[in-house]
């Protein structure tokens, strides 16, 4: 079986990048590259900054939806490893989006 990731990229400008993969090396290099994501292209370099792993492509790709919903106060702290915001379900978040900023995917 093959493990799925969701991941969060610091990049050069402070930003925060969130995806899914299935190889977190090989995913980092091709941002690096420029071949990532259009986003991360012109924000070179990134730096993988979080990880968790998922049983399948359709539970890393529905928390990668829930992540990228949330504002930039939460992935910093999910990045910082704070256990409350790892499990916050997508509904208590509706308010906190209001500080996010349209470019932290």
């Amino acid at each position: 079986m093959v493990p799925y990731f969701v991941y969060l990229l610091r990049c050069a400008d402070g930003s925060l990048y969130t995806g899914s993969t299935t190889n977190l090396a090989a995913r980092e290099k091709a941002h690096n590259n420029g071949r990532g994501a259009k986003y991360t292209a012109s924000r070179r370099p990134v730096a993988m900054v979080y990880s968790e792993p998922h049983e399948s492509r359709s539970a890393a790709q529905t928390r990668e939806a829930q992540i990228k919903k949330w504002s930039r106060a939460m992935k910093d702290a999910l990045v910082a490893g704070d256990g409350g915001a790892a499990g916050a379900p997508a509904g208590a978040l509706a308010d906190s989006d209001a500080d996010a900023d349209p470019a932290d995917h």
